[in-house]
Order: C-alpha cells, then structure tokens, then sequence
C-alpha cells in the first residue's frame, strides 16, 4: 500500500499592478478597498511605531488566498498585544498584518466576515511554509 502524501505545496505570486484590481475585486468585491486594506494599513500602524506608509506588494496563493506586505523597509520591529515584541522582514509583517486584519473583520455577522474568516484560514495555511512562521505565530497568537 502506498502512503505517500500526494499534497501540493502552497505557493505565493506577486499580482502584478495591473492585476491588483480585478484580483482583489474578485475575492473581496469593494470591501477591498472600503474596508479591508484600510484596516491592514491602520493594523500596520497599530503593530509598529516607525511605520510610515508607503507601497505595498500583493501576493496570491495557489490556494486562493491573498496578502499583502510592505516593499520596506526590509524589517519592522512590532510591538502585539499579547505581549510579543520582535523583529520581521517586510513580507513577515504584511502577513501578520493582513491576518490581524482578517482576524478581526471575520467577527462581523455579514457574507464578508465569513469571506475574512476563509482567507486568515488560506493565509495561515500557507504561513506554515514561510522561514520566519515561529516569529508570525508568536505575533498573532
């Protein structure tokens, strides 16, 4: 009997910018713009003292999910509620970022929530895969 695992990696790629409305637009509609990327931008701010803006990349995953990190600095040092203080690389902020962000949204009672509830389960899924996933998990748990 054959107990290989047959399971696919998830695998992450950068939506390009004339890409990042219609992709966004097909998974969160105008939530996206109205409200989820407000809230991870706020969540950036809220996580880490020296953050000051500035342009973001997005990523899709090969399972659907979305996230979105900033282009720099290279490292953030954040600062969590529950007591985690460290330091991230720029793509490892923008996931804690975004599932803080879905975190918090999927507790609404509308169709969106339960969209924010599947992408924090897509993103975290994936966050597994990622070198720093040790620090992500201290920030976010």
């Amino acid at each position: 009997m054959n107990t290989a695992s047959h399971f696919s990696p998830i695998t992450a790629a950068v939506i390009t910018d004339n890409q990042r409305i219609n992709h966004t637009a097909r998974l969160f509609g105008m939530h996206f713009p109205m409200t989820l990327e407000p809230f991870i931008f706020f969540m950036a701010d809220t996580l880490c003292e020296d953050y000051q803006g500035g342009l973001w990349t997005f990523y899709a995953l090969s399972n659907d999910g979305f996230y979105m990190a900033p282009t720099e600095p290279e490292r953030f040092t954040v600062s969590c509620e529950n007591g985690y203080t460290g330091t991230l690389s720029a793509e490892a902020f923008g996931i804690v970022c975004c599932l803080y962000a879905y975190s918090h949204l999927s507790f609404g009672k509308n169709e969106f929530a339960l969209v924010c509830a599947e992408h924090y389960h897509r993103l975290r899924e994936w966050m597994y895969e990622h070198p720093e996933s040790g620090s992500i998990l201290l920030a976010i748990d």
